[in-house]
């Protein structure tokens, strides 16, 4: 079948052109939408900005114009012309209690020396502060100054007093407190982040809803300190100099060298814009999934009958006639195309029908001849097998079981009729013992080459474990091993051959006192369990030797009960596979599980109820 890419696929394209058609002119709408509404935004934003600042550097304007004005009558005055300190300390108190605005009033002469003065606080005058040189002969205004100690910012005003023959006579100096002025023009209705400051030229703070920042910060190097004394394009937004975006605007104060500055968050003003354009995604969105929903149904519409034909003309080539499904209820060319694939499909069904009968007539009599051929091969190669181990057998009781015999009897004879000294005891010993174990390694060969029948008998498994028990207790004694038994109460009775399964159990103990060597710990325990088969489950007896010796590496128990496999430098490698066949012989299953350096477990799963011979899987 060949493969067609994703853009190749009709349903796809037809959805990307529904798609395009659909949602192209929606998104442009969007965006337009969007950009109109912030532009919008912005414009209305940055006139409400300035009408602000308009309304608040007029309202400054006004009231240093009326505080200029003041001086100016104040020096004017008669009273202040005379320069008799008698008549201008009540003036001045009167004007700086009247006012309330003017926190000192002074009248300086030409050379700077006060002639007399008027200060709410009584703590002295602050002429010192600020002197600018009386016989200048205009009115003068000072940046806006914090003193620690004091409550409010201030600024001094100066104006000259001219004397009545001419000339400058002096000077009257005022310190002007803000808090009046400043509390009006700091307030602003611009939302929660609208705010209105004071900077002088070199970017400090005059003034300020902030008090700590009062002519202690410099924004020379904002976007703000920019925007008051370079040309900017109205409605752009800078950064402040709270590292903020904003939209501002800003004023020179005439007559003095401050600016006001008027400024909002741009998240803020720009909020209703901000929920416009979700609105305008969210409604892009459902629009997208709509559109994807819609051009999904119509190209499956027209793309799916397509492919079902496609699927059945495949499964058609592959033989599968009874996957083809040609049903449509559809009176359009797609319909007559599908009854026309439906009749040639029942056609070839049929001429492939009778077909099969005759490819299965001649396969069942293949498959038969077959069966017969391997159930001959398995038995010529068994049989085989079982030729060249009863020759071997037979070679080998006849090479050396029979000079073993006889050179047993003779040292069996020697030790009844020839009394051996001491000296030679032990080595007549080791002598008896190397010819009982090389005849014991002949009868393990022969055993397992000439496997005999099971005996089957009931007994009971804690007594084939106590008869392994007392055969293997000595060995255990010697190698200072603790061997311990664990029977499960109320087992029933095993039935099978007694001898045999012994000698499997007394195997795999032996072999794991060997593994333990010395000063371990052995344990034999029996107990109830499951054995499953390919067809059903059965009961079954499960006895488990358990050793704490090193364990069995995991690339050796694939081969632990393969004939001749063996790790013993002194082994023949047919204990384990004797187990296997008595274990196999008695329908039950051998399972190892072993752990390197935490010991193994040989478990020997024995049928209560023996159903024959059964092929059984090593783990």
């Amino acid at each position: 079948m060949k493969k067609i890419s994703l853009f190749n696929n009709i349903q796809v394209k037809l959805m990307l052109l529904i798609f395009v058609f659909t949602l192209a002119p929606l998104w442009a709408f969007g965006l337009f939408a969007v950009r109109m509404a912030e532009g919008l935004i912005l414009s209305m934003a940055t006139n409400q900005i300035e009408q602000v600042l308009a309304d608040k550097a007029a309202l400054i304007e006004r009231w240093i114009s009326e505080r200029k004005a003041d001086l100016e009558v104040i020096a004017g005055s008669s009273i202040v012309k005379s320069m008799d300190q008698e008549q201008i300390a009540p003036f001045l108190e009167l004007v700086r209690t009247k006012y309330k605005v003017y926190r000192d009033l002074t009248v300086v002469s030409p050379d700077g020396r006060v002639v007399c003065g008027s200060s709410e606080d009584g703590a002295g005058l602050e002429i010192e502060d600020w002197r600018p040189a009386p016989g200048a002969g205009r009115l003068s205004v000072s940046d806006i100054y914090l003193k620690p100690l004091q409550k409010e910012s201030r600024f001094r005003i100066s104006a000259p007093v001219e004397a009545l023959s001419g000339g400058i006579e002096g000077a009257v100096q005022a310190s002007v407190g803000t808090r009046t002025i400043l509390t009006a023009v700091l307030t602003v209705s611009l939302g929660k982040t609208g705010e209105c400051y004071l900077v002088n030229r070199e970017g400090t703070f005059l003034a300020h809803k902030e008090s700590e920042r009062i002519l202690k910060e410099n924004i020379a190097q904002s976007g703000s300190f920019k925007n008051i004394f370079t040309t900017r394009k109205p409605g752009i937004t800078y950064t402040d100099y709270r590292s903020v975006e904003v939209i501002g605007a800003s004023m020179m104060i005439p007559g003095t060298d401050w600016a006001l500055v008027v400024e909002q968050d741009r998240d803020e003003a720009f909020e209703a814009a901000d929920k416009l354009r979700r609105y305008v995604y969210a409604v892009v969105l459902l629009s997208v999934i709509g559109a994807l929903l819609f051009a999904w149904l119509v190209a499956r519409y027209v793309a799916n009958p397509i492919r079902r034909l496609s699927k059945a003309a495949n499964r058609l080539a592959a033989g599968d006639f009874g996957g083809v499904q040609t049903g449509i209820y559809r009176t359009d060319e797609i319909g007559t195309l599908y009854e026309a694939f439906g009749d040639m499909a029942r056609q070839l069904h049929d001429r492939h029908l009778r077909l099969e009968k005759e490819v299965t007539l001649r396969e069942t009599e293949l498959r038969e001849t077959d069966e017969r051929l391997q159930l001959t091969q398995r038995a010529v190669a068994r049989s085989q097998q079982l030729a060249s181990l009863g020759q071997l057998a037979a070679g080998v009781a006849h090479e050396i079981r029979s000079p073993l015999t006889s050179l047993k009897m003779f040292l069996e004879s020697i030790e009844t009729e020839m009394d051996i000294s001491q000296d030679c005891e032990e080595d007549f010993q080791v002598a008896m013992g190397q010819v009982k174990r090389m005849e014991s390694t002949i009868n393990r060969f022969l055993n397992f080459a000439r496997p005999q029948d099971p005996v089957f008998s009931e007994f009971e498994a804690k007594e084939l474990i106590e008869d392994v028990m007392l055969v293997a207790w000595p060995r255990a004694m010697q190698q200072e091993t603790v061997i311990a038994a664990e029977v499960e109460a109320s087992l029933p009775l095993i039935s099978g051959d007694r001898k045999q399964l012994g000698e499997a159990v007394l195997n795999l103990v032996i072999n794991g006192l060997e593994a333990i060597m010395s000063r371990g710990r052995l344990l034999i325990s029996a107990r109830m369990d499951v054995l499953s088969l390919q067809d059903n489950s059965i009961e079954c007896i499960r006895i488990d030797v358990k050793d704490s010796g090193p364990g069995i590496e995991a690339g050796i128990i694939s081969h632990l009960f393969d004939p001749f496999y063996t790790t013993k430098a002194t082994g023949t490698g047919l204990g384990l596979s004797i187990v296997y066949g008595t274990i196999e012989r008695h329908g039950g299953e051998v399972r190892v599980e072993t752990s390197p350096g935490q010991g193994s477990v040989f478990s020997l799963l024995i049928p209560v109820q023996p159903e024959g011979t059964r092929t059984w899987t090593k783990y």
